[in-house]
């Protein structure tokens, strides 16, 4: 049995360097020569590897998601709805401002502004946004159920609400806000919040 030729470049650093690239100039902006530069290798050998630009871009989110972003699905553990909305507020923070990582939110701001060629990956970001929204508002739900949560406190209109200021410190990091600024932010909603 034939075998191909094993792979000359390393997958995970490859994946990491793209990531950054859609990262710093969403799906749109970043062309072939930004990835392939990036994650040194040549366009056949991303073709081969993950198929298409956009093939890459979804492997690129998975990563997203499953590395940098993935404070969500910890804060989701947390024992109390406050608690799972302090450590939101502060992991997106340490996301947003930490050394090394492109400013803002690569589900927020590579969604933002897309052309037609773009499009599919604009939903694919809006989609995972939307599901990110969903597994917070049924987390509240539980929390609701547990009586955590005021009795007239929609977990939906939470789950919005907590979704709508981390989307907003994306835009404002992205902007240049500083982490100091971010924190104000931070201490201000959860002063607010009516759990």
């Amino acid at each position: 049995m034939a075998m191909g030729r094993p792979r000359a470049f390393d997958v995970d650093k490859a994946l990491d360097r793209a990531l950054h690239v859609f990262w710093r100039k969403g799906y749109e902006g970043s062309s072939m020569a930004d990835l392939t530069q990036a994650m040194g290798i040549n366009p056949p050998s991303l073709y081969a590897a993950y198929g298409s630009k956009a093939g890459l871009f979804r492997e690129a989110v998975d990563r997203y998601t499953e590395g940098p972003a993935a404070y969500i699905r910890a804060a989701l553990d947390e024992p109390t709805a406050q608690a799972v909305i302090e450590r939101l507020l502060h992991g997106a923070i340490d996301l947003l401002t930490g050394e090394g990582n492109p400013r803002g939110c690569l589900l927020v701001q590579g969604a933002l502004t897309c052309g037609e060629t773009g499009e599919d990956a604009r939903q694919e970001l809006i989609e995972r946004r939307a599901a990110a929204q969903s597994a917070i508002r049924r987390r509240f739900e539980s929390a609701k159920a547990e009586r955590d949560l005021s009795a007239n406190l929609e977990p939906a209109d939470l789950a919005r609400y907590v979704s709508t200021v981390l989307e907003g410190m994306a835009v404002e990091a992205a902007g240049g806000a500083s982490r100091a600024q971010l924190e104000r932010v931070a201490e201000i909603t959860l002063r607010a919040l009516p759990c």
